[in-house]
C-alpha cells in the first residue's frame, strides 16, 4: 500500500467469510469512521458538505469484524465476530447490519451475540432497520440492544435544472458533476420498446436505453427502480421522476437530479413541445433545513411485534446525508458505470446512525466507565430531546425516545438498570423454556420467580409500552425501579403529559433519595375506556429542577 501512515486508529482487523479484511463496498468504512474517525479538516465530496469531519471520541481505537459479503451476512460469522470481539475486550460493539424483519431470539444471531457481550458488559448498539415507514418494520427488537432509527440533519442537498428556455427547476440529488455552462440534449425517446426485450415500462423508468438515441443526451426517467442503463445508453445526465419525496438523495453517478411530480411534468411539455430541447443540470449545493430533525421516511417503525411491551426503535440519531470516511475500491454511487474514487462518500441509512450513538456511548464511557450496558442505555434514552411527529403519526414508534443528546446523557440524574436475572426471567415470561433459553444465554439459567406473561412489562427499561385490545376498558400497571446517579441528597417529583385519552397515575409521586446510588421503586398505572385502534402517546418526567428524566409511555391498541 503506498502513501500509507499508520496512526493506531485500527489495533485490530478479523475477517471471517472472504480472505481479507479489506473493506470492498465501501459500508464498514464509513460507518466505523462515523463511530470513531480522527478529526479531518476540509473533508469533502468532491467539494460537497465541505468542513471538518470527526466524530464524538476522535482518539477512540478500532477493531473490525468482517461478516458480511456483497451477497449478504454469514450467521455463524457473526457469531464469531461477538465471541472474538467480547475476548479481544472491546467496550463498544457497533453493528450496522439486521434481518429485513423480526426473528425469534434464539434463532437471530445478533440477538444471542449481543447477549453474551451484554453479561460481559458491552453495550450493543444496532441499526433500527430501512424498512419504513411500515408499522412494525423494526428489526432490532431485542431489549439488550440499543436499537437506533435514524433523523434528518439541518443540512439539506438540492439540486437546480436550467432548461433552454431558461427556466430553472429545483430537485434533489447528491451530484458532484458541473456541465460547466454547456446545456445538453434532451432525448425525446429513450428507446424503442420491443415485447420481448424492452417493455413500455423499463424504458420509461431507465432501465433500457438505446445509445442511438440518448448517447450524449440527458434521458427523462419516469421514475427509478434502483437501476438505469447508463452503461448501455451513455447519457450526459438524467432527470428522474420523484414519487416519493421524503426518501432522501443519493449520490449519482452522472449528473442527475430527481424532480417531483409537478416539476417533472412541467419538463416533460417542455420537452414534447420544443424542437431542441436542451438542458443543463447544476452540481448541487446545500441548505439549511429549519425543519431538522424529523424521522427519516426510510427508518423502519414500531411497534415490536416480539415483544410489545419493548419498545422499538430506543433512540434516533443523524442518518440522512452522512459525509465520512468510504473504501478506493469501490465508486461511491455503488454503479458500475461510475469510475470515480473517493476517500468520503455520502449516505443516508440507519447503519449511519448507529455509529453516531456508539460514538456517543464511547463519550459516555469516558466519565462513567464502569457503568452497566442497561445503565449506559437508560442514561441515553432518558436525555433525549424530544422530537417533532412523523408524518405517518407513529410518534415513539418512530423516533424511540427522541433524538440522541450526548451532553446531557453524562449526568442523567436516575437510571433504569437491568441485571443479568431480570432479562432471564422476561425469556420465561415470554414462554422460554430452559433450552431456548440456553440457547441465548449459553448456560443452564433458570426462571427465578414464577412464569408470568404479564410480567414482561415490568422489565426494568426506561419505557412503557403495552397492546390494549381496542373498546375494552383497560388498567395496566407497571413497576420500575430508579437508582439516584445525581446528586447525593435529592428529591424528585413526577409529571406526566396529559393526553385525554387515558389517565396515568404514578405511586409515589415524589421520591427523595439520602445518597448516591439508593434505589427507590414506583408504580405507575395508566387507564383507559373502550379506545378504537389507535396509538396513545405520554410521558413521565422525573425533575429535581436541574435534572430532568423522560420516558415514554406507548399505549397500542388494536382489534
Amino acid at each position: 500500500m503506498k502513501n500509507f501512515t499508520c496512526n493506531k486508529k485500527i489495533i485490530g482487523a478479523r475477517y471471517y467469510i472472504e480472505d481479507t479484511a479489506r473493506d470492498l463496498d465501501g459500508h464498514g468504512s464509513h460507518t466505523t469512521s462515523t463511530a470513531a474517525g480522527n478529526y479531518v479538516h476540509r473533508a469533502s465530496f468532491f467539494g460537497l458538505a465541505k468542513g471538518t469531519a470527526r466524530c464524538r471520541v476522535p482518539f477512540a481505537r478500532i477493531a473490525a469484524y468482517k461478516v458480511c459479503t456483497a451477497l449478504g451476512c454469514d450467521s455463524s460469522a457473526i457469531l464469531s465476530a461477538f465471541d472474538d470481539a467480547i475476548a479481544d475486550g472491546v467496550s463498544i460493539i457497533s453493528i450496522s447490519i439486521g434481518s429485513s424483519y423480526q426473528e425469534n431470539f434464539e434463532e437471530d444471531p445478533i440477538a444471542i451475540g449481543s447477549f453474551h457481550a451484554m453479561v460481559g458488559g458491552i453495550l450493543t448498539v444496532n441499526s433500527a432497520g430501512n424498512s419504513g415507514s411500515f408499522p412494525a418494520s423494526v428489526s432490532s427488537v431485542l431489549p439488550w440492544m440499543l436499537s437506533v432509527a435514524a433523523s434528518t440533519i439541518d443540512r439539506r442537498f438540492i439540486d437546480k435544472v436550467v432548461l433552454g428556455n431558461e427556466k430553472l427547476l429545483t430537485g434533489k440529488s447528491v451530484n458532484s458533476f458541473s456541465l460547466n455552462g454547456k446545456k445538453f440534449l434532451i432525448a425525446k425517446k429513450n428507446s424503442e420498446p420491443d415485447s420481448e426485450k424492452r417493455s413500455k415500462d423499463s424504458v420509461d423508468i431507465c432501465e433500457c436505453l438505446d445509445s442511438s438515441l440518448v448517447e450524449g443526451k440527458i434521458v427523462l426517467c419516469n421514475g427509478f427502480s434502483g437501476y438505469a442503463d447508463y452503461e448501455g445508453g451513455k447519457p450526459i445526465g438524467s432527470i428522474i421522476k420523484d414519487f416519493d419525496e421524503g426518501f432522501p438523495p443519493f449520490v449519482s453517478p452522472l449528473p442527475s437530479l430527481f424532480l417531483s411530480a409537478n416539476d417533472y411534468d412541467i419538463l416533460r411539455s417542455y420537452t414534447n413541445s420544443s424542437k431542441i430541447p436542451k438542458a443543463e443540470i447544476l452540481k448541487s449545493e446545500t441548505i439549511k433545513d429549519p425543519n431538522a430533525p424529523i424521522i427519516a421516511e426510510f427508518s423502519s417503525r414500531g411497534p415490536n411485534t416480539l415483544v410489545p411491551e419493548i419498545m422499538k426503535p430506543y433512540i434516533s440519531a443523524p442518518g440522512v446525508d452522512i459525509l465520512a470516511s468510504f473504501s478506493q475500491v469501490v465508486s461511491p454511487s455503488d454503479d458500475g458505470y461510475d469510475k470515480r474514487s473517493m476517500k468520503y462518500n455520502i449516505i443516508s441509512r440507519t447503519s449511519m446512525s448507529c455509529p453516531h450513538v456508539a460514538g456517543i456511548t464511547a463519550y459516555f464511557k469516558t466519565f462513567h466507565f464502569d457503568w452497566s450496558p442497561s445503565a449506559i442505555k437508560s442514561a441515553i434514552m432518558t436525555s433525549a430531546n424530544p422530537m417533532k411527529g412523523s408524518k405517518d403519526e407513529v410518534g415513539e414508534y418512530a423516533y424511540g425516545s427522541g433524538h440522541v443528546n450526548p451532553i446531557s446523557s453524562v449526568h442523567p440524574g436516575l437510571i433504569y438498570d437491568i441485571y443479568l436475572d431480570d432479562c432471564i426471567q422476561m425469556l420465561c415470561n415470554l414462554g422460554y423454556d430452559r433450552t431456548k433459553v440456553k440457547l441465548i444465554s449459553g448456560n443452564n439459567n433458570s426462571c427465578s420467580n414464577t412464569i408470568d406473561r404479564s410480567l414482561v412489562r415490568d422489565l426494568n427499561y426506561p419505557a412503557f409500552a403495552i397492546d390494549v385490545k381496542s373498546n375494552t376498558s383497560f388498567t395496566i400497571k407497571f413497576e420500575r425501579t430508579i437508582t439516584n446517579v445525581g446528586i447525593g441528597k435529592s428529591f424528585y417529583k413526577a409529571s406526566i403529559l396529559p393526553n385525554p385519552k387515558i389517565k396515568i397515575t404514578v405511586v409515589p409521586k415524589t421520591p427523595s433519595f439520602k445518597s448516591l446510588y439508593e434505589k427507590q421503586s414506583f408504580v405507575l398505572i395508566v387507564t383507559g375506556n373502550e379506545l378504537p385502534t389507535q396509538t396513545v402517546i405520554s410521558s413521565l418526567l422525573w425533575s429535581n429542577g436541574i435534572q430532568n428524566v423522560r420516558s415514554p409511555i406507548i399505549v397500542n391498541v388494536f382489534d
